[in-house]
């Protein structure tokens, strides 16, 4: 980002893209980016609900954005709850079990724990998100 004009009362960069890490930034740069006129001038995706982008990515302000489908990890919760309680798993780094449709799933460290990863978040986009809004 490159300083391109500054007087006492405004400060203009040549900002081409925003990624926001979170779903508070994501809809409030939607919301920047709308109320300033920037659609199509400043690219946005990142991590965002669908309920509260879908004004942003049908309006074309937001081509896309992910987030992990909920769908999904209560469906991975509950394969790794039954793993855990049948004792196929126990916890371990390096255990392992199958979670249905979404295939073998193995527990891994992360910092003075252990986890299950979920894999690659979800895309949304304007071929789905009317579909999604009223889910989450």
């Amino acid at each position: 980002m490159k300083l391109i004009k500054q007087s006492p009362k405004e400060v203009l960069f040549d900002l081409k893209g925003i990624i926001a890490p979170t779903t508070v930034g994501i809809a409030a740069a939607g919301k920047v980016l709308t109320d300033k006129g920037l659609k199509g001038k400043v690219k946005l995706t990142g991590l965002g609900l669908p309920s509260e982008m879908a004004e942003y990515i049908e309006s074309g302000v937001c081509d896309w954005m992910y987030l992990w489908n909920p769908i999904d990890v209560g469906y991975l919760s509950g394969y790794a709850a039954e793993a855990l309680v049948s004792g196929k798993i126990t916890g371990k780094v390096g255990d392992k079990f199958t979670a249905g449709d979404l295939g073998e799933k193995e527990v891994v460290a992360d910092g003075d724990g252990t986890q299950i990863m979920l894999g690659d978040p979800f895309k949304f986009d304007s071929s789905n998100i009317a579909e999604w809004k009223d889910v989450y």
